[in-house]
Parts: C-alpha cells; sequence; structure tokens
C-alpha cells in the first residue's frame, strides 16, 4: 500500500515538474490554438463576406469540442475508462474540426468564383469591344452576374472609388481568392494596361484557357472517384462487421468495450482507418 501511495506521488510530482517547466511553452501553444485558429476563421469568413464577431465564434469553437467530447462520456458511461480516452479523442476532433470546415466551403467558393469567370469574362470581353473601360466592363458584370463573383468585382470597385488603382484593387483581389485562374486574370489585366495590348483578345484566351484546365480537372476527378469511395467503403467495412458481429453474438463482443485490450483494439483500428484514409486522398489528389 504504501509503495503505491509512494508511486503515485512520484508520478504526480513528476507530471507537476514536467508541467511547471514547460508551462509557458504550453500556455503560448494554448493560445496559438485557440485565439490563432479564431483569428484565421475571421480572416476567412471575412473573405467570403460573412461578419461574425471573434467571441461567438471561439465561444462556438469551445462548444463544438467540449460539447462533442462530453457527449461522447456520457454516451459511454457506466464505463469511465473508455469514456474519458474516447472523450478526449471527440473533444481533439471538434477542437481541430471547424478549420477545414471552413477552408472547406472557401474553396469551393473559389471553384464557384472560377466557374462564373468563364461567363464574365465573355460578358467583358463583349463590352470591351463595343467601346467600354476596364471599370465599365467590371460593372456590367456586377449588374448581370450572381455571387460571388459580383461580391468580389464589386469590391474591387468600391475600392477604386475610394481613390485605389485598380492595379492595387486587383492585386487585392488576387490576394483574397487563391486560383491560378484569377491570379492569371489580374497579372494579364495590369501588364496589358502598362504595356498596352488588346485585353478582349486576352479574355478570350484567358476563358479558353479556363475552360481546357475544367475539362482536365472533371476528366481527373472522374477517374479518381473509384478510388475515393473505394477509402469510404474500407472504412465502412470494420463498423458494419462489428455492428453485425454484435447482434448476432453480443457475449462475444462485449469484451472489446469492456476490458482495456479491447479498448486499446478499437483505438489501434480507429487509428488505422483514419490514416489510410488519409493516404488514400493522398494518392488520388492530383494537381492540375
Amino acid at each position: 500500500m504504501l509503495l503505491k501511495v509512494f508511486a503515485y506521488l512520484c508520478l504526480g510530482g513528476a507530471v507537476f515538474g514536467i508541467a511547471y517547466h514547460y508551462n509557458t511553452r504550453f500556455l503560448d501553444w494554448l493560445r496559438f490554438q485557440s485565439l490563432g485558429t479564431r483569428d484565421y476563421i475571421v480572416e476567412k469568413l471575412s473573405i467570403m463576406f460573412i461578419d461574425l464577431p471573434p467571441q461567438r465564434i471561439l465561444g462556438a469553437m469551445f462548444l463544438l469540442s467540449f460539447g462533442m467530447g462530453t457527449a461522447v462520456f456520457l454516451a459511454l458511461l457506466p464505463q469511465v475508462g473508455p469514456g474519458l480516452v474516447f472523450g478526449l479523442i471527440a473533444t481533439a476532433v471538434g477542437w481541430k474540426a471547424p478549420r477545414p470546415i471552413v477552408d472547406f466551403f472557401y474553396n469551393r467558393r473559389t471553384q464557384k468564383l472560377v466557374m462564373q469567370m468563364v461567363d464574365a469574362l465573355g460578358l467583358m470581353s463583349n463590352g470591351m469591344r463595343s467601346g467600354l473601360s476596364v471599370v465599365q466592363a467590371l460593372g456590367l458584370v456586377t449588374q448581370e452576374m450572381s455571387d460571388p463573383i459580383q461580391q468580389e468585382f464589386k469590391l474591387v470597385l468600391s475600392q477604386n472609388q475610394l481613390g485605389v488603382p485598380l492595379e492595387e484593387a486587383f492585386g487585392n483581389l488576387a490576394k483574397r481568392v487563391k486560383s491560378d485562374d484569377v491570379e492569371m486574370f489580374v497579372t494579364s489585366v495590369n501588364i496589358l494596361k502598362e504595356t498596352g495590348g488588346n485585353l478582349a483578345e486576352t479574355f478570350d484566351t484567358i476563358v479558353m484557357t479556363i475552360r481546357e484546365r475544367v475539362k482536365v480537372e472533371n476528366k481527373i476527378a472522374a477517374l479518381t472517384a473509384q478510388g475515393f469511395y473505394q477509402g469510404i467503403f474500407v472504412m465502412a467495412i470494420p463498423a458494419v462487421l462489428g455492428v453485425v458481429s454484435y447482434q448476432s453474438d453480443p457475449e462475444f463482443m462485449m469484451p472489446l468495450f469492456t476490458t482495456p485490450i479491447g479498448w486499446a483494439i478499437i483505438g489501434a483500428i480507429i487509428l488505422l482507418q483514419v490514416v489510410g484514409f488519409v493516404v488514400i486522398l493522398k494518392v488520388i489528389k492530383i494537381d492540375v
């Protein structure tokens, strides 16, 4: 008994010593994970013209992470051990989830804007052939087309009306929308405005380039879709087999949920499944 108490005291002292020694680094890391992620989300949402208070975003992050962890812990009661382990895992997943979710919506918005550029640049090309300037052609796009390209071009026009040079306003557009096609459009406009040239023909060339790129991307997406769905199918197999086995013989499967070895096996299965799915996504991702 005394030996066990001494072991616990040693363990507690070691944990306290490590925490005291690395407390500054830990607090800096915690501040980066909370405020850094919050600022990143605020910036991405503002780029997508979504204004939310930073305090509300931080509260939503805590609610998602600790709320999910608490729900998992309560669902696994009275098994306190696996409840704590999987509750912590769910908390970590909930804490990391907002950033990739925001990135997903940002990338989807960018893809939609690039697809709209085909019609927008065609409209600008026809307008400039009829005698409109670049600013007037941008105004024509904002009148005829919908978001998100309407929002972005309106912001370019608003900045130009406030005294920002058009080249700088286009440069801000390229910073907000991370896309090779937008970068090509902005660079072409800025260079031709300085050196002179036929912007209408340049816009037609950009439209043709975007269309060819989209064709290649769609073809690659069709070829890699099989690998993506195979990954989802492989991830679903253990869960389906576990449910079927539990329904057919609950007593045989119960040690998997009630013993430390079973918890370790479940954790290893989840970890290997996630790693395998990430590897599959890396293999089928091809940059054009």
